[in-house]
């Protein structure tokens, strides 16, 4: 099968500090691929060149078989790979339906169409379509600081949808989200996802959710990646049991509720 995303000998340096080494990674379109690691592995340092907030020291990443490398973030998601963050990005201060709203403008500001009003029949009907299928048409009319955790996720990874990618890469989906939660969470999402036909990859500390929900694990160390399997064979693998599952901080085991993860990456 022909890859839609390709990193061929990735690395980065920050310095002396080498955050993403030899980094080759192949995805075929439909699958769902989980990123593991200890805080500080390069997960998200991987996320961000993919995403074009970083640009990678040497070597290529490669979209459809199109090089954009070190293209701008915005260009990235015009191509069509969009991304949420571990911590929700959304308008604090607005209504969820005002964020759906914008995000939609923005996702249609093209030629002349940036010349329409917001506030106009389609966008308003493909908003609320949105809130549907992200089950949160209950918390339509409230402002988003008062949502709970749980919600705001949905919210946020809904405005990342909107643009219709290819390709979404999530940053900790669960971070934050309560034990019984997470997995109705993650049902919505993957429910929604996978009716779009969208190639997704995200980081998770959570193995239980790695384990439910996707298809192939690429686990990171120290800015390499030490395992690239099927959850069955990468779960169990030595070097992930000694540098991901056993290699956390006491409290890990099962969730990152701290939301911590990525902030020690380079």
């Amino acid at each position: 099968m022909t890859a839609i995303l390709e990193a061929r000998e990735i690395n980065k340096t920050f310095g002396a500090v080498t955050a993403a080494k030899d980094i080759n990674i192949s995805v075929v379109e439909h699958e769902i691929v989980g990123i593991i690691g200890a805080n500080g592995a390069g997960k998200t340092t991987f996320v961000n060149m993919v995403t074009g907030w970083l640009r990678p020291s040497t070597g290529q990443i490669l979209f459809e078989g199109r090089d954009i490398t070190g293209m701008a973030p915005r260009r990235i998601t015009r191509l069509g790979i969009c991304r949420s963050f571990q911590v929700a990005q959304v308008f604090m201060t607005m209504t969820v339906f005002d964020n759906l709203m914008i995000a939609l403008g923005i996702a249609e500001s093209r030629g002349l169409l940036a010349l329409l009003p917001l506030r106009r029949g389609d966008l308003e009907a493909r908003a609320d379509a949105i809130l549907q299928r992200y089950q949160i048409v209950e918390y339509r009319d409230q402002v988003s600081s008062t949502l709970p955790q749980g919600v705001r996720k949905l919210l946020d990874i809904a405005m990342a949808m909107v643009a219709r990618p290819r390709i979404l890469l999530l940053d900790e989906p669960t971070s934050g989200i309560s034990v019984e939660e997470k997995f109705g969470l993650m049902d919505i999402v993957m429910g929604a996802l996978k009716d779009e036909g969208v190639t997704v990859l995200f980081v998770e500390h959570d193995m239980e959710i790695v384990e439910r929900y996707v298809s192939r694990v690429i686990a990171f160390y120290q800015g390499e990646i030490i395992c690239d399997a099927a959850p069955a064979e990468a779960l169990v693998d030595p070097k992930v049991k000694e540098f991901v599952i056993g290699g956390e901080p006491q409290g890990w085991s099962t969730h990152d509720t701290a939301g911590a993860g990525e902030r020690a990456d380079a």
